[in-house]
């Protein structure tokens, strides 16, 4: 930890660069900084002219590097300000010269201190360590393979700031060329301690110094016998974040409980008139069978769909829990106003008009009520939402009222019913579907820190755009995980953070990477497209947790065996090496023409009991913790019947305590669909035509297991 000595002296120091209206800092400044902080650099000095340099590099004693020194070049090797292994006073005396003349070319109007000389360090493994200032998640950690080419190989992880040392460490392990750091081609494994305890150091930095929006360590030389930074570049941010609203966790709980189990919804701009929004929702609230009172509001008429209607919110007698807004934009404010004066919570809004079409100041006014006036806002443009334990429809689309334990939010409408129809093809039941539209005021981290508690909700599926808060939705994903998973669709895999970078580390934290490791990291799954998201949040439910990583796959078809493999190679899973026992065992059933191993092929013309013996067998060995089934169609083993001998077999095991997520996929005609349909009513995971989707849901399952800790693994890589 740093000592309050030296944090004085940092803040003097990055109050100097920012009075001189700077935002580099220039070599010996980090060189400062390192010290402070514990940051292992080499031996170096500032030159001013070419005979300091000789007089430098003479106490040094051997080859040095010499660095150009100047606030206004970043990439020094870019600008031929770097020379490495000068040794002797002639040597020395040319390369000064030289850096500093191409620094001239590089930059005419750059501003020279003079040369960096540095004591040149034993060769090793270059890595990058780094932090920059993300616009979702802030502060955020880097590491990777480093050196002059690390934009390029874009081998590098991130996590959130600050880490602890086990999550230093598990970056060492989660990029590509791990295996690398452990020793290769007879070379020495890096000090990996060492390496950690640079991550950290900058951690603690920039959770420190909330102005400094961009740092490396590139490259830092890991050896055997330990890490040292050869350059720190630090640069500080422009100016400061703004602030978000933020509301305690009771805060939120209070309010979206008035809104997900409400006893009184009033509908602003409910009509009597076919085809207006306000119609639909209110016929849909009270088709919907909502128990509570509903509210028409609309000056215009004093009866809508048979309920008395009020001028005002503020007109009606009862407290009310929720109000819909069905009226255009620039009614909103005004109404929003008399939402606020009747003490009523929630406002959820789905009229369009705001600021995804260009009226970014309507939304700010709104949202500025809401906060002046203690209303949460739902939206705006959005389709509603359901909340179905409680017969909420408050949308203007189609009803669903199957109640499940799915909870499913959309940042878009046409996501939003892809879920809805997913939904009714499927018979998911769900507990809610929320729509979030642009975001005002309530957002995915208020839906988490809800349906974590809520009693009916098994799993949550968000499909996402952005993220207000990225800190606030890891808190909120971090205290849910353990109980439920959490499955996301991040859309827009782009790299636009990147492009004002200043630093190695800048450029290569673009959207996308920083936002794939930190939802690794805060333990939810992220789906690489919809129908994904939507298989992995109706099965999830289903599967039972595994309590071990032995994965078996028993098949009647080789074909299927080989591409079961390679799905569960895929998804991270381990195919179980089968015991000499249990070989054998599997071998009693098995036509000599089969193969046992794994996959164990029973082949394609076994009867029925081939097949429930196998399953049998692998359910009661314990050392057995998921199987993965491959049918295909014969007449000697019907679909139904496979269906009908494995859910049986399932049911019966479980009935006896034995609990194992079991995963099936169906070749053959039309029939296995209905088989397939049979096979998930029962417990057991299955899908027609494809051997990648029940392995994937099973990796899916495996992935929240490890992160709620239910299994070893930790970090999800």
């Amino acid at each position: 930890m740093v000592t309050q000595d030296r944090a004085r002296a940092v803040r003097a120091l990055l109050d100097g660069v920012r009075a001189e209206g700077r935002t580099a800092l220039t070599a010996p400044e980090g060189k400062v900084i390192a010290d402070a902080y514990g940051i292992a650099v080499p031996g170096e000095e500032l030159a001013r002219d070419a005979d300091e340099a000789v007089a430098c590099a003479a106490r040094f004693g051997g080859p040095v590097v010499m660095k150009i020194v100047s606030p206004d070049i970043l990439h020094k090797t870019d600008a031929g300000g770097v020379v490495v292994g000068v040794e002797g006073a002639a040597e020395v005396r040319a390369a000064f010269h030289k850096i500093v003349e191409n620094a001239r070319e590089y930059e005419l109007q750059a501003h020279i201190a003079g040369v960096q000389v540095q004591e040149l360090i034993p060769q090793g493994q270059e890595v990058i360590v780094g932090a920059v200032t993300d616009p979702t998640f802030g502060k955020v950690v880097a590491f990777g393979l480093g050196g002059v080419l690390v934009e390029v190989l874009r081998d590098v992880t991130f996590r959130l700031a600050p880490v602890d040392t086990d999550e230093a460490l598990s970056m060492l392990d989660s990029i590509r060329s791990a295996q690398i750091l452990r020793g290769v081609r007879g070379a020495r494994p890096v000090d990996r301690r060492a390496i950690a305890d640079q991550i950290l150091r900058v951690s603690e930095l920039v959770a420190d110094f909330p102005e400094i929006a961009e740092v490396d360590l590139n490259p830092v030389i890991a050896t055997a016998e330990g890490a040292i930074a050869a350059d720190i570049r630090v640069i500080l941010a422009e100016r400061a974040p703004r602030e978000r609203r933020t509301h305690t966790r009771e805060e939120i709980l209070t309010s979206m409980r008035r809104l997900m189990r409400p006893s009184s919804i009033a509908v602003i701009g409910a009509s009597n008139e076919q085809g207006k929004i306000g119609n639909s929702v209110l016929r849909n609230l009270i088709d919907g069978g909502f128990p509570g009172e509903i509210h028409p509001v609309n000056p215009k008429a004093d009866d809508i769909l048979g309920r008395k209607a009020y001028p005002s919110v503020t007109d009606i007698p009862s407290e009310v829990d929720v109000a819909v807004f069905a009226v255009p934009a620039p009614s909103v404010a005004p109404l929003l106003e008399e939402v606020g004066r009747k003490n009523i919570p929630n406002a959820v809004l789905i009229p369009s008009g705001f600021a995804e079409s260009g009226e970014p100041d309507l939304q700010d006014e709104i949202v500025a009520i809401g906060e002046r006036l203690g209303i949460r806002l739902l939206g705006p443009n959005i389709y509603g939402y359901y909340s179905t334990w409680h017969n909420v429809c408050a949308t203007f689309c189609t009803p669903y009222d199957v109640k499940g334990g799915v909870a499913l939010t959309s940042q878009s409408g046409g996501i939003g019913m892809a879920v809805l129809g997913f939904a009714r093809t499927t018979k998911t039941g769900v507990s809610a579907i929320v729509g979030l539209g642009n975001k005002a005021d309530l957002d995915e981290d208020d839906l988490l820190t809800w349906f974590g508690e809520d009693p009916h909700t098994q799993c949550i599926a968000m499909h996402l755009e952005d993220l207000k808060d990225g800190r606030a939705f890891v808190e909120a994903a971090r205290a849910t995980v353990p109980k439920k998973p959490v499955v996301v669709l991040k859309a827009g895999r782009t790299a636009a953070g990147a492009k004002a970078a200043g630093s190695h580390t800048g450029a290569l934290a673009g959207d996308d990477a920083v936002y794939d490791d930190i939802l690794r990291q805060a333990g939810v799954i992220r789906a690489p497209g919809l129908n994904e998201m939507l298989e992995y949040a109706r099965a999830l439910p289903v599967l039972p947790t595994p309590k071990g990583d032995n994965v078996v796959i028993i098949t009647g078809a080789g074909g299927s065996g080989v591409l079961l493999s390679d799905a569960v190679t895929d998804n991270g899973l381990s195919l179980m090496e089968i015991p000499p026992d249990l070989d054998t065992s599997f071998r009693e059933f098995i036509p000599p023409f089969g193969s046992a191993g794994n996959p164990v092929d029973i082949t394609g013309g076994e009867p029925p009991s081939t097949y429930e013996a196998t399953i049998r067998l692998g359910l009661s060995d314990p050392r057995v913790h998921a199987l993965v089934l491959g049918y295909w169609h014969t007449i000697v083993t019907p679909p139904l019947v496979f269906a009908e001998l494995t859910a049986r077999v399932v049911a019966e095991f479980r009935e006896r305590g034995i609990e194992k997520p079991v995963v099936a996929s169906l070749a053959g005609d039309v029939e296995v669909e209905e088989a397939c349909q049979y096979l998930y009513e029962r417990g057991v995971v299955a899908y027609p035509y494809t051997t990648e989707k029940p392995v994937a849901v099973l990796g899916a399952k495996y992935r929240w297991a490890r992160a709620a800790g239910l299994l070893g693994g930790g970090f999800m890589t």
